[in-house]
């Protein structure tokens, strides 16, 4: 419905080749709330080999990662995204030569990866995450999932202004979002807040401000 209302305004969605670039450079960049991404990747890093970054735009969290952790380079690093991302993503890494970053806007049979990253992910995706997972040939053992938008009320959707396009963005109910997270088998092992990132939704300041939060889950 959301995707629906945006398209009468305009362009709608992510996959656009005009939103493709949209703040490329500032997502490239090292951020406080991705540093206990940062922390657990370095405590499993001797076992992990493969990473599916899901929603990893251009592989802006490789670049920015690498910085800190330059070993990750040697990670199988998959980036799943929408084709247009995919398409813009392919052809950055090629003109820089990066020979480790793969692209992909198909999950089905996808894998297996060791770690599942879905950073900034869910308040874009359009199916419930065990659907998504559930793509994959196999569970991942490590979920790093960050910039989740969550609230103690009912799901809600809304729209935000991404460069040219309007995209929906959903803030989840909390407590269904944890429950599902069990029920597919993980646990959280380590939970973070990013207050920074709360937001209040201008046309309906009634729903009140959402929780930005990241998890670390093991299977």
């Amino acid at each position: 419905d959301a995707l629906t209302a945006a398209n009468q305004r305009g362009l709608a969605g992510y996959d656009h080749d005009a939103v493709a670039g949209v703040a490329f450079e500032q997502m490239c960049r090292l951020v406080p709330w991705d540093y206990p991404v940062l922390f657990w990747l370095s405590q499993i890093r001797q076992d992990i080999h493969s990473l599916l970054d899901a929603g990893g735009h251009m592989g802006t969290k490789f670049r920015a990662f690498r910085t800190i952790l330059p070993d990750i380079e040697a990670l199988k690093w998959t980036v799943y995204d929408v084709p247009a991302i995919v398409k813009a993503g392919e052809k950055r890494a090629r003109d820089e030569g990066i020979e480790n970053l793969s692209f992909t806007s198909r999950l089905d049979g996808h894998g297996p990866c060791d770690v599942f990253l879905g950073s900034g992910l869910l308040q874009y995706l359009n199916v419930p995450l065990p659907d998504l997972l559930g793509r994959l040939a196999a569970s991942p053992k490590h979920l790093l999932l960050n910039k989740v938008a969550l609230r103690k009320g009912k799901t809600i959707v809304t729209l935000e202004r991404i460069g040219p396009a309007l995209v929906p963005y959903q803030i989840r109910n909390e407590a269904s979002f944890l429950a599902k997270l069990e029920g597919i088998g993980y646990r959280i092992a380590d939970r973070w807040n990013i207050p920074s990132l709360s937001h209040v939704i201008d046309t309906h300041p009634e729903y009140g401000a959402s929780e930005s939060a990241g998890f670390y889950c093991t299977r």
